[in-house]
């Protein structure tokens, strides 16, 4: 999105670190192979004697807009999951970590407030150098409002490499790219536009700080972050053309080359991820996800059936 200057403050790509959340009971398979009924719980836990004063004020930010218990409750609502997993908000964390991490085994998530911080300082660049977009509520335009958004895209990213970790999901592309799939999946669905719009202008703002690219950037896991910034617009305005065409492909923030395959995009999106969670559905939520995927099929169909009857059209124009 249009920047008007640049700031000091450097933030990395690999940003998508590790921030998880959920829990539930399940019957399934532990570390040894055996079946057994668990109970995984999910603890959200801020270590303030922990925090860096430096630190604690954004911590409490994140506290009170609580949107790591928000998606905490929506995974404890709609999967089962075989592992306790603890989130801890603390500054002190593995070494050599700098961002929120989740560990490979998806059962400890560190949040580290010094990260926090330098998401806020990112944030507060942007407010003073990006005219807000017009899809975006100008209520919300302000630096506490979009840290608490951006935070809880970013969660949504560790969210997804926590199921697929202590589900054993399968991926077919890289879990970077299915973990910042589910963050849109999750917000767009449960929560609206506001995390993909915060995500797209943190994003941007880092990949102007960035500068050019290296070498490192393009072989990293990771999508290059002007990309994702492009994917998370993509997906939401797939989500619904009719809202979101003309403030972010009119507007220019999404190109019209892109445009047209955003609503299939989406589309396979929310089914695959409906799909990729039904076997693992809460019980008391099983009945309502087999309708929500099935609905999500039949979207998945009539998106292709429309970008069939576009596609001449635009393989003509390009």
């Amino acid at each position: 999105m249009p920047s008007k200057s640049g700031h000091s403050a450097m933030l990395r790509a690999a940003w998508a670190g590790a921030l998880l959340v959920a829990g539930c009971a399940v019957v399934s398979c532990d570390d040894t192979g055996d079946t057994a009924a668990t109970n995984g719980r999910v603890t959200v836990v801020y270590e303030d004697e922990a925090i860096k004063p430096e630190n604690r004020q954004v911590a409490a930010l994140i506290r009170k807009s609580r949107v790591l218990e928000q998606l905490a409750d929506w995974v404890k609502e709609t999967v089962a999951l075989p592992h306790d997993m603890d989130v801890k908000v603390t500054d002190k964390v593995p070494p050599g970590v700098t961002d929120a991490v989740t560990q490979p085994d998806g059962r400890t998530i560190y949040v580290p407030p010094a990260f926090l911080t330098q998401v806020e300082g990112a944030l507060n660049d942007v407010v003073k150098t990006v005219k807000r977009p017009a899809v975006f509520p100008p209520a919300q335009y302000n630096v506490d409002d979009l840290t608490a958004l951006s935070t809880q895209f970013i969660f949504g990213h560790e969210m997804g490499h926590a199921l697929q970790r202590q589900l054993l999901l399968a991926n077919l592309g890289l879990e970077e790219d299915a973990a910042d799939g589910f963050a849109s999946f999750y917000t767009i669905n449960e929560v609206g536009p506001g995390p993909s719009l915060t995500a797209a202008l943190l994003f941007d703002e880092i990949a102007r700080k960035e500068g050019k690219l290296t070498l490192e950037g393009l072989s990293s896991d990771h999508p290059v972050t002007q990309q994702r910034v492009f994917n998370f617009l993509c997906y939401l305005e797939g989500s619904d053309q009719k809202t979101y065409d003309e403030p972010l492909v009119g507007a220019g923030y999404l190109p019209r080359t892109r445009a047209p395959l955003c609503p299939q995009a989406w589309a396979m999106l929310d089914y695959g991820w409906w799909t990729q969670l039904k076997p693992h559905f809460s019980e008391a939520f099983r009945t309502q996800g087999d309708k929500t995927q099935e609905n999500a099929y039949d979207q998945l169909i009539a998106a292709r059936k429309a970008f069939e009857k576009e596609l001449d059209k635009l393989r003509s124009e390009q």
